[in-house]
């Protein structure tokens, strides 16, 4: 198993369905918010709650849909045909958010906005799971979830090149429709091309035959994976902070740091050190392990997002060098904690014999997504709360407290992000000794014995300070 190597032509055609899922994921999160609180005339506590809902709507579909991919396999494999399905559904609804005749109720966001999550979790957790089946080696697995990342920034600045360019030729807003309108198209033309280079180039391998055990005993064991617990949480946290920094950020930078026609063009410069950056996290990760490298980072984006106060506002080459530094920490953290879940993955396999993976990169897209959501869905209403108005007049103690929620909110969450990954115990050690075991049960026991793993499971856990996961 450990053998199978996949090559650098594989691992790119893998990663191009990340442009347009970035390019997608992008302005759900930083324009179509102020869009339709702005353009379309919704209030931004309703747009917040519904952007909330439609997130939470996710907690119920992203587990039941990463079970049926692990459930359900075609004779394609496991993953391509769901993100095949995926791309209709998604461009159906790309062209209904982006492209919206006004007048828009919150029954016409709220209803596209579930469409959409159902298109989004079909391809976020297949990809996801494609990828961590490629390679069963600790650093392969960061380079391939690394080119990932790699593309998926890609996706984010190339999709931000759009309003950037129509920012500096045209009068409209932050949040106006034509650049809304280019983002869309932008998703639409380029998810069928990408899902149909991937599908094409990059294989699918095999998975090991098992024997199904209940589900509620599948639970059971998930509730008592210790490590799942901690990568779900740090998930949670790593998520929150740049949510909060992107529903905020064209808001802030057009009235806090009075850069109205460079916002876009200033967040660009963000996703670019970004992408500049994940070279260097790749290759810190394989030198000090990814839950290490992790929590370096997101000390670094605590460090450096504060910087901005000091900052004169209307500057824009103060707020270039802040949007640099504070950018390079951008991407680490969803491209570690992607690989380290491959890991944690192991132990349950060892414990029970089923390939999961669907169902666990679910729970991490869940996770990602209730972040995302409770950002929006808190930020938000807090604006209307210290009476920020959008497009009017405010007072300075209102960009006050709007400086104060960009810049701490996100930097508290960060460093408790960063405490929680420090001394995760699954590290290279400990995953080579996993692999060493999976290697021979499975080369000795057909079919899997469940008391040999369990008493398996103890041993790597002994040897490598992994807590207690006992079967149920």
């Amino acid at each position: 198993m450990n053998q199978r190597r996949v090559t650098r032509l594989q691992i790119g055609a893998f990663g191009l369905p990340s442009i347009p899922i970035s390019a997608l994921g992008l302005p759900i999160v930083v324009y179509l918010p102020p869009f339709y609180g702005h353009d379309m005339g919704l209030s931004l506590t309703v747009v917040g709650t519904v952007f909330m809902m439609a997130r939470f709507w996710d907690v119920f579909t992203d587990p039941v849909l990463g079970m049926l991919s692990d459930r359900y396999p075609t004779r394609w494999g496991r993953r391509r045909h769901w993100i095949v399905m995926s791309a209709p559904i998604l461009m159906v609804s790309a062209y209904m958010l982006f492209m919206p005749t006004p007048p828009v109720t919150w029954v016409y966001l709220a209803g596209w906005m579930f469409f959409l999550y159902i298109g989004w979790t079909l391809i976020t957790i297949s990809h996801m799971s494609w990828g961590a089946e490629l390679s069963a080696d600790y650093n392969e697995r960061s380079t391939i979830q690394g080119v990932r990342e790699f593309l998926l920034i890609f996706g984010m600045f190339t999709v931000l090149a759009l309003p950037a360019v129509i920012e500096n030729v045209s009068e409209a807003g932050a949040g106006g429709a034509e650049k809304v309108a280019a983002m869309g198209w932008f998703i639409i033309v380029l998810l069928p091309i990408t899902i149909g280079l991937a599908v094409w180039l990059t294989p699918e391998f095999p998975s090991t035959q098992h024997q199904q055990i209940p589900w509620k005993r599948a639970w059971a064991i998930i509730a008592k994976n210790r490590l799942l617990q901690r990568v779900l949480a740090a998930d949670l946290l790593v998520n929150i902070a740049p949510a909060i920094t992107g529903s905020l950020y064209i808001f802030f930078a057009a009235y806090v740091m009075e850069l109205p026609k460079s916002a876009s063009l200033l967040l660009l410069v963000y996703f670019i050190a970004g992408f500049v950056g994940i070279p260097g996290w790749i290759r810190l990760s394989h030198m000090a392990g990814k839950h290490k490298t992790l929590a370096i980072a997101m000390v670094y984006g605590a460090v450096t997002l504060p910087l901005v106060v000091f900052f004169p506002r209307g500057e824009f080459w103060w707020l270039f060098i802040g949007n640099s530094l504070y950018g390079v920490a951008y991407g680490a953290g969803s491209f570690l904690l992607r690989s380290i879940m491959a890991d944690v993955i192991d132990t349950d396999y060892l414990e029970t014999g089923q390939r999961r993976t669907g169902l666990y990169y679910s729970l991490l897209s869940m996770t990602a997504k209730v972040g995302a959501a409770l950002a929006v869905g808190i930020t938000y209403p807090l604006l209307d709360l210290i009476k920020f108005t959008p497009g009017g007049e405010n007072t300075p103690e209102t960009l006050n407290l709007f400086m104060a929620m960009y810049v701490t909110l996100p930097a508290i969450v960060m460093l408790a992000a960063a405490a929680v990954m420090w001394r995760f115990p699954l590290d290279r050690k400990a995953q080579l000794d996993l692999r060493r075991k999976i290697e021979e049960r499975d080369g000795v026991h057909a079919p899997h014995n469940a008391s040999d793993a369990a008493a398996a499971v103890a041993q790597v856990g002994s040897a490598g300070g992994i807590a207690d996961q006992p079967a149920d």
